[in-house]
């Protein structure tokens, strides 16, 4: 398994599978989701309402996959972070679960490459620092689970980000 770090936009990477910062609502929003959204065109959404009509919300730390649209991927994982309180309101948990959802869900597609962002990082308010090891893991994990999936990459916003990313993983792979 190839994992990678990259600053870049992730509308643009070629991946079968890119992972959307979802809100609960699953209705499109600003950062990573406005952006997928814009890039991907009116059908993901029309989609999603359908999930909508079916589920209602999607709570923190779950996902729902569908087509991917305009973009080169087959399909967007729509995962659900934790708005930060602090990190004692189970935030943790949940940022590890919708990593491992949005990992599940691409393994039960087939996908065998997935582009992640930086879930909760942004207007959720999740501390770069504190997400990067939770993120790291659990895409190991879930890559170690699901054998189909080849390659993973996080696509960071910021140079920062990807300085935190890289040294996040040099730590857990020391270890």
């Amino acid at each position: 398994m190839l994992l990678t770090f990259i600053k870049g936009d992730i509308t643009q990477i070629e991946a079968e599978a890119i992972v959307n910062a979802a809100n609960s609502m699953l209705a499109g929003g600003g950062g990573v989701d406005g952006a997928i959204h814009r890039a991907a065109g009116p059908t993901v959404m029309a989609e999603l309402d359908k999930v909508r009509a079916a589920i209602g919300r999607c709570p923190p730390g779950s996902a729902v996959i569908t087509g991917a649209g305009r973009l080169r991927a087959c399909h967007i994982i729509h995962a659900v972070g934790p708005v930060y309180r602090g990190g004692t309101a189970g935030e943790p948990e949940l940022l590890a679960s919708c990593y491992r959802e949005a990992g599940r869900l691409a393994a039960e597609q087939g996908d065998r490459s997935i582009a992640f962002p930086a879930i909760s990082t942004g207007i959720y308010g999740y501390p770069v620092e504190e997400a990067a090891p939770i993120a790291i893991r659990e895409v190991l994990a879930a890559v170690h689970a699901h054998p189909v999936i080849e390659r993973a990459v996080f696509v960071l916003f910021s140079d920062e980000a990807l300085r935190i990313f890289q040294t996040a993983h040099a730590n857990i792979t020391v270890r």
